[in-house]
């Protein structure tokens, strides 16, 4: 395990935390559209804050490429930090330099200063030594409580840990702890729900969790490389044609480790991805050759239901159909609501999956909600992250 803020005395400290305040914004009013990873970092602000330490907040937001882009500076994100805390929030208009510097110089006990967005320096993508030395010059103590970017090596969540004492936060030992459980602590049976568009993404994850689960169940576009590798007929849904031997051989690995591998057994089917589209049934072995495959069926969701309701852990990543499309979405809201009311261990990637079940209102309902959507898989895949790494050890 890695050392959290719990283990250093941050009283008086300046305490340069990593968070993850890469929030989505309306593109008309660019007012925040879901603040949930805001809300995610929370709990160690007010830890610092309970333990008077002088908190200095930085974040990436949106990819501005290096350059500064007026509608991705970070004052919406210190408004909205405000709001929920209801204290002042100090901004700047830099990350690093001598204005930031005389800011953080009059932070008290208790202060939090949020600098710019880390991203308008093409050095922090980069790993800039230079660049994650000037961001430790601005603190005693490195906290990265930024989960979602941990499995990247940037100047603020893998160099600065070179030059300044690095902690996890509480919401980067809560995803870990969750993640690792999945891995070397899970309660059988235990059953991996997998959707999205493609088989490529969810590849290693599924080699790492082989030996790990008692059934594997697959949606979402990916179910049509599955499907169409099985020698049924998909359409005209996207498929990884390179990628079919690959889905063959892990029906077989399945069935050699005497894993209950799950493919849809209907699909909802329609002429074009639009909300102006009419939907229909079809059994995975009459789908018209002119359609779409845009999610699950009736059938599949009483089949997956089933299943699921016999497992003691469930990690669920990507959607069972086209969730935006309201018509599309059956399948997957299906799923959320099943994984809200089981009495399991319910993990669910990060992402749009996360996005789903947030939009649902049903997070509180889940065990964990990974803030994470490529880290959390990179974390199941075995990976190591970059940004854990390079954490103290306890």
């Amino acid at each position: 395990m890695k050392k959290s803020i719990r283990d250093v005395e941050v009283t008086g400290k300046r305490v340069l935390v990593r968070v993850d305040f890469n929030v989505p914004l309306d593109p008309r009013t660019n007012e925040i559209m879901d603040d949930s990873r805001i809300i995610a970092a929370l709990p160690t602000i007010w830890y610092l804050i309970q333990h008077e330490a002088k908190i200095i907040l930085c974040s990436h937001l949106g990819r501005p490429d290096g350059k500064v882009v007026e509608s991705l500076r970070l004052t919406p994100i210190a408004e909205r930090l405000s709001q929920l805390t209801n204290l002042p929030i100090y901004t700047v208009s830099d990350c690093i330099g001598a204005k930031v510097k005389k800011a953080v110089s009059k932070l008290k006990n208790g202060d939090i200063l949020l600098l710019e967005n880390l991203r308008f320096h093409p050095e922090e993508e980069a790993n800039d030594p230079n660049f994650a030395k000037a961001l430790a010059d601005l603190a005693d103590i490195y906290v990265d409580d930024a989960f979602g970017t941990a499995h990247r090596a940037h100047a603020s969540t893998y160099g600065v840990a070179k030059f300044l004492p690095a902690y996890a936060g509480i919401l980067l030992e809560k995803e870990i702890k969750a993640l690792g459980n999945l891995l070397n602590n899970a309660q059988h049976p235990f059953a991996v729900l997998l959707g999205g568009a493609k088989v490529s993404d969810k590849i290693k994850l599924i080699n790492n969790m082989m030996d790990k689960v008692e059934m594997l169940l697959v949606g979402g576009g990916m179910a049509a490389t599955f499907l169409k590798a099985q020698n049924y007929g998909v359409g005209i849904s996207s498929v990884e044609e390179d990628k079919m031997d690959l889905a063959n051989k892990l029906v077989e690995t399945a069935k050699q480790h005497n894993i209950k591998l799950l493919l849809p057994l209907d699909v909802i089917v329609a002429d074009a991805i639009n909300d102006q589209a009419r939907p229909s049934i079809a059994p995975v072995t009459m789908v018209p050759p002119n359609k779409y495959i845009v999610d699950i069926g009736p059938q599949t969701i009483e089949l997956f239901t089933e299943s699921l309701k016999q497992c003691r852990t469930i990690f669920w990543n990507g959607p069972m159909g086209v969730y935006e499309i309201p018509q599309f979405s059956r399948g997957t809201k299906a799923m959320a609501e099943l994984l809200a009311n089981l009495s399991a261990t319910t993990v669910v990637g990060g992402g749009s999956t996360a996005e789903i079940v947030i939009d649902m209102h049903l997070g509180f309902k889940m065990t964990h909600v990974s803030t994470g959507g490529g880290a959390s898989l990179s974390f199941l895949e075995g990976k190591s992250l970059p940004g854990v790494d390079v954490l103290l050890d306890e």
